[in-house]
Parts: C-alpha cells; sequence; structure tokens
C-alpha cells in the first residue's frame, strides 16, 4: 500500500487536432483547465502535459532543495526555480528529452559552491527526478543572491 495517493484526472472529446480536453486535480486547486492539440504543439490557450510536468518538478525539486539545505543548517530565506521540459520528435511521435532547472536562492550560511552542491543533491534526489533517471535528460543551474 502506498504511504501517499495523489490523483488527478483528464476528460477528451474528439479527434488529436480538433478535440478538446480537460485536466482536474483531485484538490480542486486546478478544475478543468483547458488543453488540447493547439495548446500543446501550438502555443494555443490551455495547458499542456509538459507544463504540468515541469511545474511539478519545480515544486518538487524545490521543496528537496529546502530540505537539504535545512538539515546541513542553512536558513532559507527563499527559493524559486523556473523548470523548462523539451520534447523532441522521435521516431513516430515526441519523447520528453530535457528537464532543465533554474533556481534562484537566497541562503544564510550557504556559499555558492555549497548551493550548487546541494542543488546538484536536490536534482538527483527529489521523487519527480528519481522517476524521470535513464530517461529524461536533468540539467541545471543555480544562483546564490
Amino acid at each position: 500500500m502506498a504511504d501517499i495517493a495523489r490523483k488527478a484526472a483528464a476528460h477528451w472529446q474528439g479527434d488529436l487536432k480538433s478535440g478538446k480536453g480537460t485536466v482536474s486535480l483531485e484538490s480542486g486547486l486546478l478544475k478543468d483547465a483547458q488543453y488540447g492539440f493547439q495548446s500543446r504543439f501550438e502555443n494555443g490557450p490551455g495547458t499542456n502535459p509538459e507544463e504540468l510536468l515541469a511545474s511539478a518538478h519545480a515544486g518538487c525539486f524545490t521543496m528537496q532543495l529546502s530540505a537539504l539545505l535545512g538539515n546541513h543548517g542553512h536558513t532559507v530565506e527563499d527559493l524559486h526555480t523556473d523548470a523548462t521540459c523539451e520534447m523532441v520528435k522521435d521516431g513516430p511521435g515526441f519523447r520528453i528529452s530535457r528537464m532543465h532547472l533554474v533556481v534562484r536562492g537566497k541562503v544564510t550560511g550557504s556559499d555558492q559552491a555549497d548551493f550548487e552542491a546541494h542543488v546538484k543533491d536536490a536534482a538527483e534526489k527529489c521523487p519527480l527526478s528519481r522517476v524521470m533517471q535513464g530517461n529524461v535528460e536533468i540539467t541545471h543551474e543555480a544562483i546564490l543572491e
């Protein structure tokens, strides 16, 4: 049995190019958010799975980084992570090839080298990074302010 289980749902009507879908989260924070071919492949209105994955990875990684820094006696004042999920054509379809994380932090008791080491560690240890390891290149930049 799982220690933690979270749910989300997707609904789709129609064919790939003209169809429309919605995604919702069990928490209700995201409810019937629109997605479709245009929002995924043409930058049209709505969300898309890659944007949601980037958001989830940014959140997971940032929490892991905060925990690691705190466990090593640092005081986290502020962390901000931008995540970019990259997708490439792969045979008849697409695949997620790279996730790039850029984290800016204000951390008491850390210098640039120490911060970079913690960022690298967090990028390897966060649960979503672990899901992607071996399938997606995860790169990162660390900027201590």
